[in-house]
C-alpha cells in the first residue's frame, strides 16, 4: 500500500484575528487607553498611569505597539533621556472600537455578565 500523506494546508490569515491577537497582550488595552484618554505620555507617567505593570513588561508593551504602527515613540536626546509615546492614526482608529466595546463592558457589567460567570475567559 502507498504511504499517503495527508496534505496539510493553512487557514487563510484573518485580519480580525490579527487585530485581536495585538489587543489581547496583557496590558495592551490599558496602555491604549491611557494614551487615548490622556494624549501622548513620557515614559514614567505612562508607568504611573498603568498600576501593577513592570517596567520591562511596559517596555516590551510599548515596542510591540510601536512595531504594529499602533503608537509613535519620540526620544529627546537629553540627560536623562526624555521619552515620549502617543497614539498615531492607527491608535486612533482603535480608540473608537476600544470605546465602543467599553460601553459593551459597562453593560454588560451593569447586567452583572461577569459576576456571575456568564461571560468567562478560556
Amino acid at each position: 500500500m502507498e504511504n499517503l500523506k495527508m496534505k496539510q494546508t493553512t487557514p487563510p490569515a484573518c485580519p480580525m484575528d490579527s487585530i485581536l491577537r495585538l489587543l489581547m497582550g496583557p496590558w495592551t488595552t490599558y496602555i491604549l487607553w491611557v494614551l487615548s484618554d490622556g494624549g501622548p505620555q513620557r515614559f514614567g507617567v505612562l508607568k504611573r498611569a498603568v498600576p501593577g505593570i513592570s517596567t520591562r513588561v511596559l517596555t516590551e508593551r510599548l515596542r510591540m505597539l510601536q512595531a504594529a504602527g499602533v503608537i509613535w515613540r519620540d526620544q529627546t536626546q537629553t540627560i536623562p533621556p526624555a521619552v515620549t509615546y502617543g497614539l498615531t492614526e492607527r491608535g486612533d482608529d482603535l480608540r473608537q472600537v476600544l470605546e465602543s466595546l467599553g460601553e459593551v463592558a459597562q453593560r454588560w457589567q451593569s447586567e452583572g455578565a461577569f459576576e456571575t460567570g456568564d461571560v468567562a475567559a478560556e
